[in-house]
């Protein structure tokens, strides 16, 4: 199917054909017709899915064919609420994307900067508003923003704006919506209190769901390193010099982690740029920017931070830390093995980390290749029987779009060829 057969107007078609989109992907072929009807939607996808486009064209079009849209000033006709300041961002640029040649104007909004910049454009006027929770609630009590003219509303990583506690505002911003109204809903897992939520949203909408977590895990090639915490620095290095420039995301479980390896690698020569919550917004627009265009090659994040994240054809992910949430795995590793893409993961793990290792592989319900051949071998002499205290397991844990760095195929190459050691 191409995206021509779904019903979409010249001017969006235009759009998708300069980005070179000619096909869309599943959940977009699946939602866009439900979407066109007005209907509501549930959706249940994550990373890389294309979900930002399933939603994003039918509201452009939607509002491209209203005969209301050219009267009088703009009025926020469409709402997308989702939890993280680079995912907004993410969002609106991809509106701006597919609507250059619709003249429908988008702002985003979010906390951590100024707000004048936010209520001059508000004041000018839009037709899409993209939103954190935090930021619109504020401007709305301040008389910025009414949602009285909200015909369209989406809530997007539901499931993650339950995790970091936006549930009470998510209900507060519904409250103000108009009843009628088209509703979308979605979020990469589906547990009880989500479900719940998307009862007070949706109502009677229909569903979509694309992409069992499982489908990411084995596409995308695995591997893990067994090694001491004090030799994963090293190895980290190690690594990273045996490709060539690459896109390669880190994750660190912790913001002082994320610090501590970007100095490591600076000391050994190799520049990289970490993104994470106590980061002024600048300063994290910048580091993101420079990733996706390839000026800097190395990005450590930590999993809040990296819900922004959106590159296209990324090379690695290199999972400093393991995390202790097994969902938190699967949607790490599918930033590399985005849409229909393959994608190479390798993972570090202390002795500490063992059990996390365990409860992974019985997510994903295979074991992952174990690389033996490496200078910082953990011989695992200290493996604990019993797992450590863990932090509260939250509720769920989730994922976002496609567009930035281009690999190429000498570093996988380099990696692979270890990976193949290893296995022997």
């Amino acid at each position: 199917m191409i995206f021509k057969e779904l019903g979409i107007i010249e001017p969006i078609l235009k759009a998708l054909s300069a980005e070179g989109y000619t096909q869309p992907t599943p959940i977009q072929e699946k939602s866009i017709p439900i979407l066109m009807r007005r209907k509501d939607l549930i959706g249940c996808a994550q990373t890389g899915t294309g979900k930002t486009a399933a939603f994003a064209i039918p509201i452009l079009q939607h509002l491209y064919l209203d005969p209301e849209r050219n009267k009088g000033q703009r009025k926020i006709k469409a709402l997308i609420v989702t939890p993280t300041r680079e995912l907004a961002i993410q969002i609106s640029e991809s509106f701006t994307t597919y609507g250059k040649f619709t003249g429908i104007k988008n702002t985003v909004i979010f906390g951590g900067v100024k707000q004048g910049g936010q209520t001059d454009a508000l004041r000018r006027g839009v037709d899409v508003l993209v939103a954190t929770p935090g930021r619109l609630l504020d401007l709305m009590n301040q008389g910025f923003i009414t949602l009285k003219d909200v015909e369209y509303f989406v809530l997007d990583e539901a499931d993650h704006m339950l995790d970091m506690g936006f549930i009470h505002d998510i209900r507060k911003i519904i409250e103000k919506l108009p009843v009628k109204r088209q509703s979308l809903f979605f979020s990469a897992t589906m547990p009880g209190e989500i479900i719940d939520l998307s009862r007070k949203i949706v109502g009677n909408a229909e569903k979509v769901t694309i992409a069992p977590e499982q489908t990411t895990a084995e596409k995308v090639e695995q591997s893990v390193y067994f090694v001491s915490k004090s030799g994963k620095p090293k190895l980290l290095v190690y690594l990273l010099q045996m490709k060539p420039a690459e896109s390669t995301l880190v994750f660190s479980r912790t913001k002082h982690g994320a610090d501590k390896i970007v100095k490591f690698l600076a000391k050994a020569g190799i520049p990289a740029n970490a993104i994470h919550g106590n980061k002024s917004q600048n300063i994290r627009q910048k580091a993101l920017g420079e990733f996706k265009s390839g000026q800097t090659t190395i990005l450590v994040a930590t999993d809040i931070a990296a819900r922004g994240i959106d590159v296209e054809e990324l090379s690695y992910v290199i999972n400093y830390d393991l995390p202790n949430i097994p969902e938190t795995y699967i949607h790490r590793i599918g930033r590399t093995g985005r849409a229909s893409a393959s994608g190479i993961a390798m993972s570090f793990c202390d002795t500490e980390e063992r059990p996390y290792l365990r409860d992974i592989q019985k997510l994903i319900d295979q074991k992952i290749p174990i690389v033996a051949e490496h200078p910082f071998v953990d011989d695992g002499t200290e493996v604990i029987t019993k797992a450590p205290p863990r932090p509260q397991r939250p509720r769920s844990q989730a994922r976002s779009a496609t567009s930035g760095a281009k690999t190429g195929a000498n570093g996988k190459k380099a990696w692979s060829n270890a990976y193949s050691r290893g296995r022997r």
